[in-house]
């Protein structure tokens, strides 16, 4: 317990350590130049250590360095006495260092300088001192020398042969071997103790030798010494008796053993008896640490390298055979060495700053603290009202100049000791700045930004920054100023550039830098590359688009997993991205693009994946056959990063395609085994192809044969029809079977047909091919008809009866009272009266119209006449329709027959009419010139079909500003009138044109266009040279030349003179326009006429339109009329060769140009 004096000590403690005010400590900068000027008491740098050990052969050097300003000087004591080093010649110090060496060359024995040294480092400012340094002579004695007798043991019976080293400064090594140097074999029955004894558990007659040898060998002087060997003789006994484990070593039930922290724990455990026993090793109260124990020596020893306080506790080793077990407790206790806790370090103050040392250590005891200054205990040092010690600590207060000490600390207790020096420097300097001189610093706008300024005095500076040189100091909103003098701009503008200064002072001086800070734009990707997935012998590309600030050079790199690429014709890299032609697998990985500035950089990311066919799959293998079916089990390849959708199992057979490969059927990528469904009679084998989204792999290889046995036909024969090739028969057709449906050999068909509705039986045929014609037949009779297929092995199925018809005939009556109504400008209704159905002699398939344009009411506009045809479908006894798409202002022509699917009837009566007058059509071309600054030409061509007479033309055009419309105007124009032209009050108007021509219906289709931009042409921007003055003079004093000559020409004349004159040359007539005199244009043009296009609508819903029968009954068919030409032979009549000119496509070889010669 504390006493009185205690409490109070340690309450002045308490109170102290709330009032304590830390000042600042000043750490010292690396600088070569402050270092160089600041003055420091000594520091130890170098020792020997604390136990030191030498070679009697070797000179001894002990080791004291240690630094300090001014230079330390240094002496040494031995055995606590002042070691007078000038007074032994043998003994020399090192120049500017305090190393004693100690040479023997002149004589001397080493071992009479061993003893105890310790040494002293001291200049202007205070003493360090180094540990005491135990120095001793390493020793190796002989072993001595004695005579063995023969040990002589009975067979089982335990032994311990002794080695007792002899003792060595260290202690030796000592190992067992025989005459031949030859390791004595150590096993779980025998083994070398701790100790250098030899253990023999139980002896047996193999371990009697007359040569076992106990060595040791010496580190130092690394020298071997053998003890004399030892003979064994083993008694062998008829029966030997087994015994229960007793322990060689350790004695007794207990034992205890100390050790020290951190040093190594070793117990041992060796035990008797027959059978070998085995060793277990416990812990009372807890398990081993399984982390830090070792066990050696077959178990025998327990190991812990590095022991703390927690491995202190009762350890039991138990030793047992089949005849009972024995155990041994070892208590272990863990003491300590002092360690530190706190060690003390330098001190550099300030005059009248304040500051601590702390001197805190741990150890079992508990050591005890001595502060020592200078080498001296603190207690017998002069009284300093600025020092107090309280314990383990020192506190300076308000420390003066010439206060300078070296300070140690040692802590003791019986195991050891440590000793610490820590010196406390009082410093005073002028201010001084420590970093570059007037630094440019670049920063990235936006950013957090640190202006340094190294600074060092004593007492500490002031440091206070300013802008350019103005206003007060910079601190506080955007700035921080830290401690060390480092200006934090916590987000960097363009506003923030300038001359940065910083000002150290004190009260010796002050000092000042200047930093230039200039703010640059980042660096950015703005396009950063995307993660791709491409087919192998693709084409890739990332991108890495960079926008950085223009003062900034970049330079782009490109990385793939880390490592730089290397570019040639496969990988490119532009400005902008990077580019890997014929990709391959190599190639997939995370490419990296980084951007880098001087100050600042940007990366992106991303991965490329590789895609490739997979794999053929392989092993396939053929299980479980059936009649129909077999299994197919086969191995997937490797997908290459496409997973595989599904598999293609293909087949092959040998029977009626050799070498082709078919598809069976496709099954899910995640099966690999498949029941498939077969054919009989065909001889398989089959394949696998694996898919995935890059395609197909390669075919797998085959596997065996399997052929399914034969059956009769399964399938029905596919198409079944009936129909006449001619008027008195009908043919029977089919689809033969496939390949795979035949089943077996010798396919074969049944076919019957008889006529529907009569009952007459079935007539039959048998055939190999896939036609029966029947013969002599009714036209156009309803039949019906049936088939089979069979082969070697039987029938099959029979098909459903099927309806067929026999040939047709050429229809006999003609549509009549053909007539039309309502005719408009482009449309027409058509009424006729229908044929009796009996007629046609066979399906009725539509009533065909046949028109054409015969010519157009517009004076002077030929037309080609092109026949069409339109058909309709109606059974009501008077059916009408309607004909659209005509031509206005045209006479049409037009004739109907009746048709079935092989033939048309006789015409019926010819109609014509005219259309009425229409709008016309756009003009054929509008064009938009502009001939000079300020005027546009516009001309223009006729409709190509004006479907009227042309009465006029009309013009709209507006001024544009933009997409708003400022103004319009409107301008009429005859019908003859081709072109225009307009002046604009502003070059730079926009205009929009809109033409149309106008007939007596009214205003036709607009052609619209838009005047051109003509901002850039060159002409805009010439000037009317004519109107300069420089050209008015260059053509005056032309003209005056001219007059000049003019006149001298007749003077010569005058008087006789000569001279050639050439004839006027013809000049070509002006082109005069080819109009009729009212100014109207005749139409001689190719492309007058134009084919009519689209389908016609019915009247009523009792007709029905065919669009095909143009392709059907179309020009030039001769197979779509009657076989006997009648229909062509009623309308043929020669034209006179005058209207036939220039209308050639009128002569197509078709019936229906036989009617124009009717008009």
């Amino acid at each position: 317990m504390l006493g009185q004096g205690g409490h109070v000590a340690l309450a002045r403690l308490s109170l102290l350590l709330l009032l304590w005010r830390e000042a600042t400590l000043i750490e010292v900068p690396q600088d070569p130049k402050i270092q160089q000027d600041m003055k420091q008491p000594p520091t130890i740098i170098k020792q020997s250590g604390k136990d030191y050990i030498v070679d009697p052969r070797d000179n001894i050097i002990i080791e004291c360095e240690a630094k300090g300003n001014p230079v330390p000087t240094f002496s040494w004591r031995r055995n606590g006495k002042f070691f007078n080093i000038g007074k032994d010649p043998r003994v020399t110090m090192r120049k500017r260092s305090g190393t004693l060496e100690i040479g023997f060359r002149s004589g001397g024995r080493p071992v009479d300088y061993e003893g105890e040294y310790q040494c002293f480092a001291a200049n202007d400012f205070g003493m360090a001192m180094t540990n005491k340094i135990l120095l001793r002579v390493s020793k190796a004695p002989l072993w001595p020398k004695e005579v063995l007798e023969p040990v002589v043991v009975t067979e089982g019976s335990p032994l311990v042969l002794p080695c007792n080293p002899p003792p060595g400064l260290p202690p030796p090594f000592t190992f067992w071997m025989n005459s031949a140097m030859i390791p004595i074999p150590q096993d779980k029955r025998v083994s070398m103790g701790l100790n250098g004894d030899l253990y023999f558990s139980n002896v047996i007659g193999q371990d009697a030798h007359t040569d076992y040898s106990c060595n040791a060998r010496f580190p130092f002087t690394h020298t071997i010494q053998q003890k004399n060997p030892f003979t064994l003789k083993v008694q062998n006994s008829r029966k030997v008796v087994e015994t229960t484990p007793t322990f060689l070593t350790p004695s007794g039930t207990e034992s205890s053993k100390m050790v020290l922290r951190d040093e190594q724990l070793l117990l041992e455990c060796i035990a008797a008896g027959l059978p070998t026993p085995t060793i277990k090793w416990f812990k009372k109260g807890g398990d081993l640490p399984g982390h830090k124990v070792k066990f050696d020596k077959f178990n025998k020893t327990l190991k812990i390298v590095s022991v703390s306080e927690e491995d202190a506790g009762a350890y039991v080793c138990m030793a047992n055979n089949r005849l009972g077990s024995i155990r041994h407790t070892i208590y272990v206790e863990v003491k300590a060495a002092p360690y530190w806790l706190d060690k003390p370090t330098d001190l550099v103050l300030s005059p009248d700053e304040n500051g601590r040392l702390v001197c805190r250590a741990n150890g079992n005891p508990k050591p005890t603290i001595q502060w020592l200054i200078n080498g001296q205990p603190i207690e017998t040092s002069p009284p300093n009202p600025s020092t107090q010690v309280l314990g383990d600590t020192i506190i300076f207060r308000s420390v003066q100049m010439g206060s300078s000490a070296v300070y140690q600390c040692n802590a003791s207790n019986q195991h050891g000791y440590l000793l610490a020096n820590a010196f406390v420097s009082v410093l005073d300097m002028r201010p001084r700045m420590l970093g570059p001189k007037n630094q440019l610093i670049k920063v990235v706008e936006n950013n957090r930004t640190f202006l340094d300024c190294p600074f060092f005095g004593s007492p500490l500076p002031e440091l206070r920054w300013f802008k350019n040189g103005q206003g007060s100091g910079l601190d506080g909103g955007q700035y921080r100023v830290y401690i060390n003098g480092t200006l934090e701009i916590k987000k960097a503008r363009a506003e923030d550039e300038g001359t940065y200064t910083c000002v150290a002072s004190s009260i010796l001086g002050k000092a000042e830098n200047q930093v230039r800070l200039q703010v640059k734009e980042p660096t950015r990707i703005v396009r950063a590359p995307e993660h791709e997935s491409v087919t192998r012998g693709s084409t890739v590309s990332f991108s890495c688009k960079v926008k950085s600030d223009p003062s900034l050079p970049v330079t782009v790199t490109w990385t793939k997993d880390d490592k730089f690429l290397y570019f040639g014709w496969r990988l490119k890299k532009d400005d902008d991205s990077l580019t890997i032609n014929n990709v391959n697998e190599g190639d997939e990985g995370t490419y990296t693009c980084t951007v880098k500035s001087e100050i600042d950089q940007d990366s992106a990311s991303a991965r490329l994946t590789v895609l490739d066919r997979s794999d053929p799959p392989t092993d396939l293998e053929l299980s479980d056959p059936a009649a129909r079916s077999i299994r197919l089990t086969w191995i997937p390849g490797n997908e290459h990063r496409s997973p595989i959708t599904e598999f293609l199992v293909q087949f092959e057979e040998n029977r009626w395609e050799p070498g082709r490969w078919q598809n069976l059927s496709t099954y899910p990528g995640d099966l690999n085994s498949v029941i498939l469904q077969l054919a009989p009679f065909v001889n398989y084998q089959f394949r696998v192809i694996a898919i995935n989204s890059v395609g197909q792999s390669k075919p797998s290889n085959p596997s065996l044969r399997y052929k399914t046995s034969g059956a009769a036909p399964d399938a029905i024969p596919r198409g079944l029809r009936g129909w006449g090739s001619k008027n008195d028969n009908m043919e029977i057709t089919w689809e033969p079977l496939l390949d795979l449906e035949r089943n077996g050999p010798n396919l074969h068909y049944n076919v019957w047909w008889r006529q529907k509705d009569t009952g007459e039986e079935w007539s039959n045929v048998t055939t190999e091919g896939t036609k029966h014609v029947v013969q002599n037949t009714e036209t156009y009779v309803p039949y019906e008809i049936k088939i089979q297929a069979r082969n070697d092995f039987g029938p099959g199925p029979e098909s459903n009866v099927v309806n067929g018809y026999s040939g047709e005939d050429k229809p006999t009556d003609a549509p009549k009272d053909l007539r039309v109504s309502k005719v408009n400008s482009t449309e027409v209704n058509v009424h006729w009266k229908s044929v009796d159905p009996s007629s046609v002699l066979g399906e009725f398939k539509e009533y065909r119209l046949y028109y054409w344009r015969e010519s157009s009411l517009v004076p002077g506009l030929s037309v080609r006449m092109e026949n069409k045809t339109k058909g309709f479908y109606s059974t009501m006894p008077e059916p009408s329709a309607t004909l659209t798409d005509l031509v206005p202002y045209s006479k049409y022509k037009m004739v109907m027959v009746a048709a079935n699917n092989r033939f048309e009837g006789p015409p019926s009566n010819l109609v014509e009419f005219t259309t009425k007058e229409g709008v016309p059509d756009a003009p054929r071309f509008f064009r938009i010139n502009r001939r000079s600054f300020d005027t546009l030409y516009l001309e223009w061509d006729k409709p190509l079909e004006p479907n009227g007479n042309l009465i006029g033309y009309q013009l709209k055009y507006q001024t544009v500003n933009g997409s708003k419309v400022v103004q319009s105007h409107l301008q009429a124009f005859l019908p003859n009138a081709t072109h225009f032209t307009l002046r604009m009050p502003d070059r730079s108007v926009h205009y929009k044109f809109f033409l149309s021509a106008l007939t007596q219906v009214g205003t036709g289709e607009v052609y619209a266009e838009e005047s051109p931009h003509f901002a850039n042409e060159a002409y805009i921007d010439q000037v009317d040279i004519a109107t300069q003055g420089w050209f008015i003079g260059l053509m005056c004093a032309i003209a005056l030349i001219i007059l000049i000559l003019l006149i001298v020409c007749f003077i010569k004349r005058s008087r006789g003179g000569k001279y050639p004159v050439r004839d006027k040359k013809d000049l070509p007539l002006d082109p005069v326009d080819h109009k009729d005199q009212d100014g109207s244009f005749d139409y001689h043009s190719d492309e007058d006429n134009k084919p009519l296009q689209g389908s016609q609508t019915s009247l009523d819903g009792n007709v029905k339109e065919s669009d095909d029968s143009l392709v059907d009954y179309g020009e030039g068919g001769d197979g779509q009329f009657n076989e006997d030409g009648s229909f062509i032979g009623q309308y043929t009549v020669k034209k006179d060769k005058d209207e036939t000119e220039g209308n050639e496509s009128s002569e197509a070889t078709s019936p229906v140009n036989a009617i124009y010669s009717l008009a």
